[in-house]
């Protein structure tokens, strides 16, 4: 299943000139890397950083994976940030067909990324274009209303 939006594209769900980005090979030994990128662009403190490292990594992983990116091409990971939301891109070679939020069983081992991207992120989509494709997530800070403990 695609994500609701997953072809309504707007200039927010590219990556822009001001966002943290490194371009690593498609390699395993690389999601490492992407996750350095998080430590490094928004520091252990940021109220969101667990989160996006998880998600991070699982769209690295899948950049080599389940991408041409993974037969000795490259991915890209740029990172846009504030203190109340962050947008995570990965860019692969591209892939037969589009990414897919698979349902797996209890017993597999595979097919987890995308559906923890849908179920922690606040929205999340792709696009595919001349041969590549972008996933991208975005996390908000949800503020805790008072009184509520946390």
């Amino acid at each position: 299943m695609a994500p609701p939006d997953a072809h309504q594209v707007n200039e927010d769900d590219r990556p822009g000139p001001g966002d943290h980005v490194v371009r690593l090979p498609g390699t395993p030994s690389q999601v490492s890397r992407a996750r350095a990128l998080v430590r490094t662009a928004l520091g252990r403190d940021h109220p969101l950083y667990d989160d996006v490292v998880l998600l991070t990594s699982e769209l690295a992983t899948n950049a080599i994976l389940h991408t041409r990116s993974g037969g000795g091409g490259s991915f890209t990971v740029s990172l846009a940030s504030s203190r109340s939301a962050v947008r995570v891109f990965v860019t692969d070679a591209g892939s037969d067909g589009p990414p897919c939020v698979c349902r797996t069983g209890t017993q597999e081992t595979n097919g987890r990324g995308l559906p923890l991207i849908e179920a922690l992120s606040h929205r999340w989509g792709f696009t595919r274009e001349q041969g590549s494709t972008t996933v991208w997530f975005e996390l908000l800070e949800e503020p805790v209303p008072a009184g509520v403990a946390v």
